[in-house]
């Protein structure tokens, strides 16, 4: 493979391959799909809604078990960017291309950056900050043409 597109948002990705046929014009198929259901969960259903009480006292003055989430949505989203770049460093070290060029989002585009690898990285030849995960194969292509 010469060159990957890989479009990405928080815990899913999509992997293009560009093929050039000398007689037509560029076309893009899907070579690998990634979607990691627990990125795109709520926090609601990773959490119970009853804090449990069992041996904390009781009445109004009683020591109550409630732990708050502080930084739990965060750590989420983080630990689902991670486990994104390990995908894309696996599918692009895997493979025999030359370039691959990116788009994800404005909010984890930077973040994913951070989690790949060097060599990968190295490998990188354009980089969009914009969520196409939605995009049709021809918006997809155009995008990085014109990049």
């Amino acid at each position: 493979m010469d060159k990957i597109i890989i479009v990405a948002d928080s815990g899913y990705f999509r992997a293009y391959r560009i093929f050039k046929n000398p007689m037509e014009s560029a076309r893009i198929e899907i070579i690998k799909e990634f979607d990691n259901p627990e990125a795109h969960g709520k926090l609601g259903e990773i959490l119970s809604d009853s804090a449990g009480k069992f041996g904390l006292g009781g009445g109004k003055t009683g020591v109550k078990g409630y732990g708050e989430p502080h930084n739990l949505e965060l750590e989420n989203k983080k630990r689902a960017i991670k486990v994104l770049a390990k995908n894309i460093n696996k599918l692009i070290a895997g493979s025999a291309c030359k370039k691959w060029y990116m788009a994800a989002g404005k909010k984890i585009n930077r973040q994913i950056l951070e989690y790949l690898d060097p060599a990968v990285k190295a490998k990188l030849s354009r980089n969009i900050p914009s969520d196409l995960t939605n995009a049709g194969k021809s918006e997809i292509l155009a995008r990085f043409e014109e990049a």
